[in-house]
Parts: structure tokens; sequence; C-alpha cells
């Protein structure tokens, strides 16, 4: 079996990764978070919608920058070089986000795709001063941890609230499907970061829930909501 890893040219010290090669590091950065074994040529195909083939390929220059190890049939492991620019990119992404958010007033499910352009702005001095400005926060409007300037990242402690029980309280603390659609059903039901929640009942029959939000008033969920909600458990 090949292992692609070839030494770094000059060319390649001297010369910026391109916005799709950026968009690759940190799309593997945020799959290995997801599985501790090597992330398949099919699932970066998957996350990045297109084709294993091109994937491949795409690879094979990664790891000749040294940013990966690739081996056939056996997946893709990020260097440390490469861990740093996916979380310098990633660092930046969920800056900008909180940036319009917080400080332009944008809605959480209009950020995504204005921060995907951001990003690839390479002034560290300006994200360190973003950084700086909003004052050092941890997490991004959709409860994401934002990597500080050292690369560190604060995880959440936390489970999906389909894994909650009957009787079971918590906080609403992030959310892992970032469409537009699903957020704007979240803002519609009143369950946005920081939202109290209870577990009142919890159906056998569909996985659905009801849940009483802010101590106010109960809502149905099904077992799609309830899995791409991240909820910190407090006590009942």
């Amino acid at each position: 079996m090949k292992l692609f890893t070839n030494g770094i040219h000059a060319a390649d010290l001297k010369t910026p990764l391109s916005h799709t090669e950026e968009n690759y590091l940190k799309a593997i950065f945020k799959l290995s978070e997801l599985n501790s074994s090597n992330v398949s040529t099919n699932a970066i195909a998957e996350k990045l919608s297109t084709t294993a083939a091109s994937v491949t390929d795409m690879l094979k220059k990664l790891a000749s920058k040294k940013l990966l190890h690739y081996e056939k049939y056996y997946g893709v492991t990020l260097t440390e070089k490469g861990k740093k620019n996916a979380k310098d990119l990633i660092r930046k992404h969920r800056l900008w986000e909180t940036f319009l958010v917080d400080k332009l007033r944008f809605s959480w499910d209009e950020v995504d795709e204005l921060a995907e352009q951001l990003e690839h702005i390479r002034s560290e001095i300006l994200t360190d001063r973003i950084d700086q400005f909003l004052g050092y926060p941890k997490f991004d409007p959709h409860g994401d941890p934002i990597p500080d300037k050292h690369g560190n990242i604060a995880y959440h402690e936390d489970v999906t609230l389909e894994s909650m029980k009957k009787g079971e309280s918590g906080i609403i603390v992030g959310v892992i499907d970032h469409s537009t659609e699903f957020l704007r059903y979240l803002d519609k039901v009143d369950l946005v970061i920081h939202t109290r929640i209870h577990i009142s009942e919890d159906e056998e029959y569909d996985q659905s829930k009801t849940i009483l939000v802010n101590h106010k008033h109960e809502t149905v969920i099904s077992q799609k909501v309830a899995a791409n909600l991240l909820v910190r458990k407090t006590g009942n």
C-alpha cells in the first residue's frame, strides 16, 4: 500500500492553499471529530457534494503538501500541519458567524454562507482583532466551539435531546443540523440556544417527545428534531 507523503516542494511553501483545499481540510477535520477512525473517501465526497474520484485526486495533492496521510482503502488522517490549517479556518468561520449575529444583527440561519466567504480572508491580525472585539467567545451562535488562537477547543459535555428520557431537564447548547430550514423551524417553536427544556413525555411508538419550553408551554417534537439538538443536562 502506497502512502502519499512526498516531500514539500518550494512552490508549496510559498503558495497559499486554495479555497477548495482549505474546504477539504475543514471537512476532514469535522468528520474526524465525529469518528475516531480514519475518514473515508466516500464520507468526504458526501460532505462536499462531489465525486469519490475528485476526492481521491485532491487527497493526493494535499498529501504531497504534508497536510494529511492517505492510504487507499484505509482513509485519511490529518497531519499536525493539516489540523492547524483546518482549525484556523474553523476559528475564522465561527468568529465571523458570531460577529454577524452579535454585532450586525443577522439571524443565525443567515450567517453560514456569509461566513463561508469571509473565512478565507488570510489576515491573522484581523482574526485576532475580531476575537478580541467579541470578548474571546468560546462558542458561536449555533453552539459550536470556537478554537482559540492556539488551536485549543472547549468542547461541550452534552447529549442529544433524542437520548434524554421522561423527567429529565436541560439547556439547549448546540445544533447538529445547520440548514436554513431547520434553524428557522427552531425559531418558530422557540427551541433556540440557551432555551430550558424538560421532557414531559417520551413516546415509545415514534420516539417523539413532548417538552416543556422555558417553564411556559409544551410542544411536541419529532425524533429527527431531537436527534439534531444538543443539550446540557441540568437538575430536575
